[in-house]
């Protein structure tokens, strides 16, 4: 254990000779390419965070177009919504206007209908009455007519009745 405690001076040379040898040989082989390589990577990583970067600007853009999109469809969808509604009640009011007219122009149909046979009916019945009136008339004066007592009494009513002025 002493010879590692003192070391010789040969030894010394040769250790840090060889020491340098093989950094010299390490620098030109082995470092150089491992700092080219870490070099190389460290240009990679950059590269991607400024592609990742601006993917993630490309993808806000998307989303915000996606979102501008969307209330565009939103509103043109909700105007057509709207038309429609409006073109519906339109033509629920038209049909409602139509059955309207359609119902007061038969009801007003079936009126006259009810009058002219209304009118037929009391035309009718006016020439029963007036034929039964005659025939009560006549079956009147011909019993009234039997008697000329009664005829007298009869016509000196009607004459003092009637006033001759």
């Amino acid at each position: 254990m002493d010879g590692l405690l003192n070391p010789e001076p040969g030894l010394v040379i040769w250790s840090g000779l060889t020491f340098l040898v093989v950094l010299a040989l390490l620098t030109k082989f082995a470092w150089k390419p491992i700092l080219g390589m870490l070099k190389e990577r460290e240009d990679e990583i950059t590269s991607s965070l400024a592609k990742a970067k601006e993917a993630q600007q490309e993808y806000a853009r998307i989303e915000a177009q996606k979102a501008q999109i969307e209330a565009e469809t939103r509103a043109e969808r909700d105007a057509i919504l709207k038309e429609a509604r409006e073109k519906v009640q339109h033509m629920l009011d038209e049909a409602r206007k139509l059955s309207q007219e359609e119902g007061d122009k038969l009801i007003e149909q079936a009126r006259a209908q009810i009058e002219r046979e209304k009118a037929g009916a009391i035309d009718e019945l006016k020439k029963q009455v007036a034929a039964l009136s005659v025939q009560i008339a006549g079956k009147l004066i011909e019993s009234n007519l039997q008697d000329n007592d009664r005829q007298e009494q009869l016509i000196e009513k009607y004459l003092q009745e009637s006033n001759f002025n």
